[in-house]
């Protein structure tokens, strides 16, 4: 298995991880159900994938957010998370170009540039989670005390309530 810039993280932070490697249709639309596919592809909850996603604000400052699978971004609270006016998703085709990575393998951990990074507050109530390890087909298991302190990130309540 090719390390990728968020193993080199982890190993030089000395925290623990497991990598685990799935079937990668190559397809990664922004389609709803994609992270519990890959949930199911692992055999574990979706509750424990927490999905990357890049976010742009008014004042043109890029912060990533991460998720439980299961559920959305609830826009308000990420605006209020990040003290901003505005949010919205970066488009795709500007993801490589700003993370490094590609959709449907973007990981909150070993990008370009160190950006806020905010993970809903759902991630302290799982022994350990999954993000993308930073490829499509790799996640990479951690405790979720070393995600937040390897991602530096603040935990708030990002879920939008149905």
């Amino acid at each position: 298995m090719k390390k990728t810039n968020a193993m080199r993280i982890l190993e030089s932070a000395k925290i623990p991880y497991t990598p685990h490697e799935y079937p990668d249709s190559g397809e990664h639309e922004l389609e709803r159900g994609a992270a519990e596919e890959l949930a199911a592809k692992l055999g574990i909850e979706a509750s424990r994938v927490f999905k990357t996603i890049v976010m742009r604000s008014e004042s043109k400052e890029i912060l990533v957010f991460c998720q439980s699978a299961p559920h959305e971004i609830n826009l308000k609270k990420a605006r209020t998370a990040a003290a901003c006016k505005e949010v919205s998703p970066v488009k795709p085709a500007e993801l490589l170009s700003l993370t490094g990575y590609v959709r449907g393998g973007c990981s909150p951990l070993g990008m370009k540039k160190k950006f806020r990074t905010f993970i809903d507050a759902s991630v302290n109530e799982c022994d350990s989670v999954y993000v993308s390890g930073g490829q499509r087909g790799l996640q990479i298991e951690l405790a979720p005390a070393d995600l937040i302190k390897a991602c530096d990130a603040q935990v708030c309540d990002l879920v939008l309530e149905a």
